[in-house]
């Protein structure tokens, strides 16, 4: 009986260190990969286009197009539709982001759909990627939802 429980044990703990070594994580994207890409995010982008949209960035926004300013040491983004100012905590993790936790916004009433239609796909933006041309795709479900590019301060 004693070799039973003694085997059971032995048996016990080699499958429980078999199962210690697992790594449940499916991306192949080392830490300090997904700290460099997040710190690219830093700075100001003003939206250059809405793939897809039926209207012109230039047509919906005459005036002042949407601006984000992500600031990743301190984990947060703030910005402007064009009409309204809005801030909120940041959360990303490489190439992935979202704009969904806690936004705050605040509440004038604006002319158009603009605003709507940009508030609308920054709440279901997942990933974002930054491009050569010095711009930033933010994604939903892996499609380019949103098209920023980066101001540059003179």
């Amino acid at each position: 009986m004693k070799n039973i429980v003694f085997a059971l044990s032995i048996l016990s703990c080699s499958m429980l260190s078999c199962v210690g070594t697992q790594t449940t994580s499916t991306s192949t994207q080392r830490p300090s990969d997904a700290i460099n890409t997040s710190m690219k995010l830093n700075g100001s982008w003003e939206l250059a286009d809405i793939p897809g949209a039926r209207v012109s960035v230039a047509g919906m926004y005459p005036n002042n197009k949407p601006v984000i300013t992500f600031d990743v040491n301190d984990n947060k983004f703030v910005g402007n539709t064009s009409c309204n100012n809005f801030s909120g905590l940041l959360v990303v993790y490489g190439n992935k982001i979202s704009f969904n936790k806690s936004m705050a916004m605040t509440k004038m009433a604006c002319q158009g759909e603009g605003e709507s239609t940009f508030v609308e796909f920054l709440k279901k933006i997942d990933t974002f990627t930054i491009n050569g041309d010095n711009s930033l795709s933010l994604n939903t479900g892996g499609v380019e939802t949103l098209r920023m590019v980066k101001v540059i301060k003179q």
